[in-house]
């Protein structure tokens, strides 16, 4: 118990970074996955349009909805915090 109250001050500190190291492990693992995911919507309207499933104009249209979400993920990457 007393030792517990001595080391809690000594080890606050990298607690919080670790604490801060996981959240920013957790944000990137989101990202990463947001990317993914869209990478892989794309590659199935591809292949759907190549299929013959879906015609050329809603192709495009859905092709250029999920370029712009994939490029707007990639922005907020860049961005610096604010």
């Amino acid at each position: 118990m007393f030792f517990d109250l001595l080391l809690t001050p000594l080890t606050a500190p990298m607690t919080g970074i670790a604490w801060v190291g996981e959240k920013i492990l957790d944000r990137a693992s989101a990202e990463l996955d947001d990317k993914e995911n869209l990478s892989k919507q794309l590659l199935a309207l591809q292949l759907a349009f190549d299929m013959g499933d879906i015609p050329e104009d809603e192709f495009e249209a859905q092709e250029e909805a999920l370029l712009l979400a994939i490029q707007a993920l990639a922005e907020q990457v860049t961005e610096p915090a604010a």
